[in-house]
């Protein structure tokens, strides 16, 4: 069995251009390799109304426990303009020691590094006590429905038991082996509408400016002291992302003005707690107000946190071996599909530098897919010792 380069790879997938939710191929591509590796392989594909089919792979080798899986992404961000770039995004290159491409970094090359260490493993006619599988989602950097979330669905119904994941997502600030996450905040969006009456400047008498209260309710949420972090979480911060009053006139009171913010927060709170506290300031000031309003939210995710084991700390002290460098166990950044997966199974984050993620000219160090495979390799065996 020919072993899998892990730079040939990230090329291959790179070349791909699924821009989330187009899937241009890859899922069968990708199957296809992992069917020479001995992988058994479905692919699923999944659709909600008001959204376009994503097409998902779940892939296992073995059919014993414990169950490793891995979980990825092979959907990417738009490229934005290619002349900004030195290269063609979906032409991947390499300069000066670095692989430019879209999704190079984010995260193509950490499935590729990931995929090369499983076919060394079982290359090298190995015997192992339990399963391999994968868990590719095309759906991770869109609004992540027909994704992760669906995959997991999917797998509790046909009890399919994972017993670690490792999330090859970019964790590292600016070098690798800094850091590992076993937890993420939550993340909650609030859009607010507040509805008042229509009228000319000159008789705010005979209106009611939705304007009004609407700063008096953002100034109340931003002034809001949630909580100073924990040990193991920053603190819980909301953002106001959006302001808008549609009116073309400059002599008319309008009747509408809108806001959006959103929340992130620590596991001291549930989405359902900070919309409590939300909607008591919004009711106070609308009743001040005499103004109407509407508020509609969207969780993207709860926080959580995965209590380190020994499985962490393996990970850790592998890490260390390779890079020089010990990981610190964070929470820190945006969300990402762990928060699906943690519901059947723990899981932890780590993958490359994402110094360049989602920029123009997004670039792996070779030096670092190298290692990051090594760091694969080594973790598949010590797991399966």
């Amino acid at each position: 069995m020919a072993s899998i380069n892990e730079l040939q790879l990230a090329k291959e997938l790179i070349k791909f251009p699924t821009v989330t939710p187009i899937d241009a191929g890859i899922m069968k591509f990708l199957e296809k390799k992992l069917k020479t590796l001995g992988f058994k392989t479905k692919i699923l594909e999944f659709k909600e109304k008001n959204s376009k089919p994503v097409k998902n792979l779940y892939a296992r080798l073995g059919n014993k426990g414990p169950n490793f899986c891995y979980a990825g992404h092979l959907d990417v961000v738009p490229a934005g303009n290619f002349k900004d770039w030195t290269v063609n995004p979906f032409k991947p290159s390499v300069k000066k020691g670095h692989l430019i491409g879209r999704g190079a970094n984010d995260m193509k090359s950490s499935i590729a590094a990931f995929v090369s260490a499983v076919s060394n493993f079982v290359g090298n006619k190995r015997r192992f006590n339990g399963s391999i599988s994968l868990l590719i989602t095309g759906d991770e950097e869109g609004v992540a429905i027909n994704g992760t979330k669906k995959v997991v669905d999917y797998l509790k119904k046909k009890k399919e038991k994972i017993d670690f994941c490792l999330v090859g997502e970019p964790t590292n600030p600016n070098k690798l082996g800094e850091m590992i996450k076993i937890g993420r905040r939550g993340s909650m969006t609030g859009r607010l509408s507040v509805i008042g009456v229509q009228g000319h400047v000159a008789y705010p008498q005979r209106a009611n400016n939705p304007s009004t209260a609407l700063v008096q309710i953002l100034k109340e949420l931003k002034e809001i002291k949630f909580d100073k972090g924990t040990k193991d979480f920053q603190p819980t911060n909301l953002e106001i992302t959006k302001i808008n009053i549609d009116n073309t006139a400059d002599n008319v009171i309008p009747r509408l003005a809108n806001a959006s913010f959103n929340i992130r927060f620590n596991n001291k709170h549930s989405s359902t707690s900070i919309k409590n506290k939300i909607n008591k300031i919004i009711k106070k000031i609308s009743k001040k107000n005499k103004s109407k309003h509407k508020i509609e939210y969207s969780v993207s995710g709860e926080a959580f946190l995965t209590k380190p084991n020994s499985t962490t700390y393996m990970i850790q002290d592998i890490i260390k071996k390779v890079t020089k460098i010990k990981p610190k166990l964070s929470t820190t950044g945006g969300t990402s599909d762990a928060r699906f997966i943690r519901k059947i199974a723990p899981c932890l984050e780590f993958g490359l530098v994402g110094k360049t993620m989602h920029k123009v000219d997004e670039a792996v160090s070779l030096s670092d897919l190298k290692k990051l495979k090594l760091i694969y390799s080594n973790i598949l065996k010590n797991y399966f010792k």
